[in-house]
């Protein structure tokens, strides 16, 4: 017990110090980056204590109860407890945020100020739910894989709005080498992903071994890709061939990030004599990808997407200003005090975050699965058929963006 409250001790001191030396230079516009950084400092803590806190919570007797636990049921603990403080955080605040539609809102300056306030409130969350009954922590387990989904979701609607920006703002400056670019980018995406597909066959279908759902997988999305393609090309559609080959591209990844979860001992996981390297891989590219979609997803949060903009926005029933012309304009001398509406919803920022913590937990359990080894990170049938699920969805969210003008040609879309 006595380690610990020393453990602990030291834990609270490092953070405190940080955050008060980070908290005093957070201002209005880089408000979203210290968002950010709390968000990274929750997956740094996480990671701690999956390494460290197994012994120390075994001496919890709140936590360990009648039945024997092994070690990866105390690291699942670990890390489902400090991801619920980071989402009950989060939560918190986008509740605190809905309807908040102009910076005159008190609540307005609660968002972007406050900092060494909101990081005491943070770290008391997660220090509180180390007091959590085991049952209470075991709901949030279940919840936390469909919120993670949800946030996959989310990422995928994202990145979909992320191509189809890029591809208009090339075609927008009607110049012919912007068009070349776009040509040049899009066969080397296409490139890429079959590419990728092959590689996968090699390593996912070893010779000797029937490996049908494999071939399934990866064959579905070769088809897939194909489809893009065709669909997008289509004289009927107003489509493009860069925003279907960085899906294909995106497909393809997620495919192998599925791939790679299967078990270490099914025989048609051809990783499998490289566990450390690929458990290794794995946990950085999803953990990257994780934090990217969070910073992307703050960034893109006042885009002309009605999805990411609140009904009082400019940005969702006007062309989106350049970053650089908001900031200039904000930066000018307010001669008058009139109700300025915000550029993102802040609701659904925080929501975002709120769901990328489940997501986050969810990678670092293995979605709660302690069957594996601990050493193995996002390994389990439970993460293999989330990635497949999501490379479908991704397929399925992409041809409704092509063909719902065309079935509803009466119904304006962004």
């Amino acid at each position: 017990m006595s380690c610990l409250a020393c453990f602990a001790s030291c834990c609270a001191t490092m953070t405190c110090g940080l955050c008060t030396s980070v908290a005093s230079g957070v201002s209005r516009k880089s408000a979203r980056l210290a968002y950010c950084g709390l968000f990274g400092l929750s997956l740094i803590v996480s990671w701690i204590f999956r390494e460290v806190a197994a012994p120390l919570l075994e001496k919890l007797p709140w936590i360990k109860s009648s039945d024997a636990h092994s070690k990866e049921w105390y690291q699942i603990q670990a890390v489902l407890r400090v991801s619920l403080g980071n989402f009950l955080f989060f939560a918190i605040f986008a509740l605190i945020m809905i309807g908040v539609k102009d910076q005159n809102d008190r609540r307005d300056s609660w968002h972007h100020g406050g900092w060494i306030a909101k990081m005491v409130i943070w770290l008391l969350l997660v220090v509180l739910m180390f007091f959590m009954p085991n049952v209470i922590i075991s709901i949030y387990g279940t919840i936390s894989k469909f919120g993670a989904g949800l946030f996959l979701l989310v990422q995928v609607v994202i990145l979909l709005d992320f191509t189809h920006s890029w591809n208009d703002a090339s075609v927008e400056k009607d110049e012919r080498k912007w068009y070349i670019a776009l040509l040049v980018v899009s066969v080397a995406c296409y490139l890429a992903a079959f590419t990728f597909s092959g590689i996968l066959f090699l390593w996912f279908n070893p010779s000797g071994h029937d490996c049908g759902l494999n071939v399934f997988f990866i064959v579905m999305t070769m088809i897939i890709a194909f489809a893009f393609a065709i669909i997008a090309l289509h004289p009927t559609v107003n489509g493009s061939l860069l925003p279907a080959s960085v899906i294909s591209v995106y497909c393809a990844y997620v495919c192998y990030t599925g791939l790679s979860s299967e078990p270490r001992d099914y025989v048609c996981n051809g990783l499998h004599n490289k566990t450390k390297a690929v458990s290794t891989s794995t946990l950085v590219l999803g953990m990257l990808t994780t934090v990217l979609s969070v910073l992307y997803s703050a960034v893109r949060a006042g885009s002309s997407t009605t999805f990411l903009s609140p009904p009082s926005s400019p940005k969702s029933s006007a062309a989106k200003k350049p970053l650089l012309e908001e900031e200039l304009e904000e930066g000018k001398e307010k001669k008058e005090k009139e109700a300025q509406p915000v550029s993102y919803s802040y609701t659904f920022f925080h929501l975002v975050f709120a769901l990328a913590s489940m997501y986050s937990a969810m990678l670092l359990s293995g979605w709660t699965n302690s069957s594996e080894s601990s050493d193995l990170i996002d390994v389990g049938w439970m993460s293999v058929w989330v990635r497949i699920c999501t490379e479908w969805v991704t397929a399925a969210l992409y041809v409704w963006t092509l063909l719902a003008p065309l079935l509803f040609p009466d119904r304006e879309f962004f």
